[in-house]
């Protein structure tokens, strides 16, 4: 279907758009037990956007009784799996039929280009539904080797009601990712989607009901932090907490887990990703990998290249090479603008959070090369253009924290040792790169960078076949590819004496 993507075809369809801020819970919208509701300016433009409601502790009771019914029910765990799987495979189906409208939903929520959204989100969204839609009769038992008179079938089992908590800044591909597997595996979810990201969400929910999903299997409560991603840690009755989000509120989730009883725990956490440059790389493909490895979705990405590790020789030349990608090919729009390559920050909180991170950079002698200032205030949203700062050594604050902006922090060095002591300098572990024509020092230096994911001579390259998560203070357990399935289970022995 060939269609005109225009502004005005986008401004269209959000005109037409009706989102609905409920929660979904048993099969169903429901307003708060509150009766509250929250409303957050569009990133976009900084107008209101649509009314949420604004879940608490009942609210997570409910959803958490519902998907205990449903789990201990069997409706959906004792199904026949090529039926689950058929019911996977529609709700992927659902999901790109309504692409369009899931893309406006996840930029009207989070500012992101539509045609990023479109394209992107809402394609690995689909695609992570059908990825575990698809393993779901292909999971096989164990028989485990024994005497002549025993068998033992060693079993992989759900563990029951799965806790997800998920973030702002690709809300329907991180959904996917815990999403697909817990519910693959025979769980039943309660999703508490970040207070600014709700809408994707709850459509999502309502479109797996429509693929067949029986209700209750997969609830979403919106709501804020402390007052429902809280109470769904700390709940009784929930055996797991998949989350992905800060290394603060991380800890806070282990913390509830303990207080609680002692539910099991998956986080994906923050990352402040090195990518070393050698002076023997192609300085134009780790200026492009540099430059969208770091800008790409306005910077607010968990495992984005903010350190650029770069050999003293050519750091110069490299940053006029990222300046001129940056300027020549990352376009910075109106998230409506079907040319945007990227688009807003989440909120003006953050803004100001970016901002005020750069203005400490400067203050300890970090020099701005160029951008990372405040741009397009006309529209009322919240937009910063992608910056890099040099003259800069590790232990500036640009270079050690988080920044969740399109701000790089470029370190120059003059020898593998250095570049490598740099490197893991850190308190994450996400991910990592390195970029040089030896083949023996990209594998040597990439065996040795303390991180999940390291690449060599690019930048976030993956697929479902490919396991996600962190090191060190970025987390523990992984997301995507068939191990995903195996923390949402449990190995239970069934042990038969003959004789």
């Amino acid at each position: 279907m060939s269609k005109v993507f225009t502004r005005d075809y986008w401004q269209d369809v959000l005109s037409a758009l009706k989102p609905e801020g409920r929660h979904f819970i048993d099969g169903e919208h429901r307003a708060s037990a509150s009766g509250e509701t929250f409303i957050r300016a569009r990133p976009m433009d900084g107008k209101p956007g649509p009314a949420i409601a604004r879940g608490n502790a009942a609210d997570i009771d409910t959803a958490v009784t519902s998907a205990r019914t449903a789990f201990e029910s069997g409706i959906w765990r004792r199904k026949e799996p090529l039926e689950k799987k058929k019911i996977m495979l529609k709700w992927a189906d659902l999901i790109r039929t309504h692409g369009e409208e899931l893309a406006m939903l996840e930029t009207l929520d989070v500012g992101k280009p539509i045609m990023a959204s479109l394209n992107v989100d809402v394609r690995l969204c689909a695609d992570g539904i059908q990825f575990y839609g698809e393993m779901i009769d292909k999971l096989y038992d164990e028989i485990a080797p024994t005497g002549p008179n025993a068998r033992a079938l060693v079993r992989k089992v759900p563990l029951g009601v799965i806790g997800v908590i998920t973030p702002w800044n690709y809300p329907m591909i991180i959904d996917a990712w815990k999403l697909g597997p817990a519910i693959a595996a025979g769980n039943s979810v309660v999703l508490k989607p970040a207070e600014q990201s709700s809408l994707t969400a709850i459509r999502l929910a309502s479109l797996a009901v429509e693929a067949g999903l029986p209700a209750g299997v997969f609830n979403v409560v919106a709501g804020y932090g402390e007052e429902t991603g809280k109470p769904l840690a700390l709940h009784m009755d929930v055996d797991m907490i998949a989350f992905t989000g800060s290394t603060e509120v991380g800890k806070l989730i282990m913390g509830y887990a303990a207080q609680s009883n002692v539910k099991r725990v998956a986080l994906e956490l923050g990352g402040k990703s090195p990518l070393v440059v050698f002076e023997d790389a192609d300085l134009d493909a780790a200026a492009s990998a540099v430059a969208w490895g770091c800008f790409y979705n306005s910077g607010e990405t968990c495992h984005a290249s903010t350190r650029l590790i770069v050999q003293r020789s050519v750091q110069d030349a490299l940053i006029a090479k990222i300046e001129a990608v940056t300027k020549s090919d990352i376009a910075l729009r109106h998230p409506l603008d079907p040319t945007a390559q990227i688009g807003a920050l989440i909120e003006e909180a953050h803004l100001e959070k970016v901002l005020s991170l750069v203005a400490v950079g400067e203050k300890e002698g970090a020099r701005r090369a160029f951008g990372a200032e405040r741009v397009m205030t006309e529209t009322g949203g919240y937009y910063v253009s992608p910056g890099v700062f040099v003259d800069m050594t590790n232990d500036m604050s640009l270079a050690r924290q988080e920044i969740f902006g399109p701000v790089l922090a470029a370190i120059a060095f003059d020898t593998e040792e250095e570049a490598l002591r740099i490197a893991n300098d850190t308190i994450y572990g996400l991910a990592g790169a390195v970029f040089t024509k030896d083949m023996d020092r990209a594998h040597r230096f990439s065996e040795a960078i303390h991180a999940g994911t390291v690449w060599i001579n690019t930048y976030d390259m993956s697929n479902f076949a490919t396991p996600f998560g962190g090191f060190k203070q970025s987390g523990f357990g992984r997301d995507r590819s068939v191990h995903a399935i195996d923390k949402y289970c449990d190995y239970k022995t069934i042990w038969q004496q003959f004789g």
